[in-house]
């Protein structure tokens, strides 16, 4: 993490991310933290926290923003283009470790991109 100061309220939306196995939507985040800090604070934290290389996010079903733990990221270098794969019974959303190829596109410089798998996770499809 860089410049972002550790004030109470990061430190408790990074302990959610730390204790969680997968991705947090941001409707679970300001459900959970409601009574400790308001919806715009958790998501001043989050677009916060996203700047500076910790989280990256990604739209889930829905049109639903969620936030993982970014791997190796920084403030001046996201390398987030990989999959996120989205339960269809139990809602469970996560980050795939597999690696995908964003295509070159003539005649355009591509910032980002996204990949939402769904389907059923191991422990739905058992």
């Amino acid at each position: 993490m860089g410049v972002i100061r550790r004030t109470k309220s990061v430190e408790t939306i990074l302990s959610a991310f730390g204790r969680s196995k997968g991705a947090l939507s941001v409707i679970d985040l300001v459900d959970r933290f409601s009574s400790e800090m308001n919806k715009t604070t958790v998501y001043r934290i989050l677009d916060r926290l996203e700047d500076d290389g910790s989280l990256h996010s990604f739209m889930g079903k829905g049109g639903l923003k969620w936030y993982a733990v970014c791997d190796g990221c920084s403030r001046s270098n996201h390398h987030d283009a990989h999959p996120h794969f989205q339960c269809s019974v139990c809602g469970k959303t996560e980050c795939l470790s597999i690696d995908v190829a964003i295509p070159n596109v003539p005649n355009h410089r591509v910032l980002s991109a996204e990949l939402l798998l769904t389907g059923l996770c191991a422990d739905c499809s058992s």
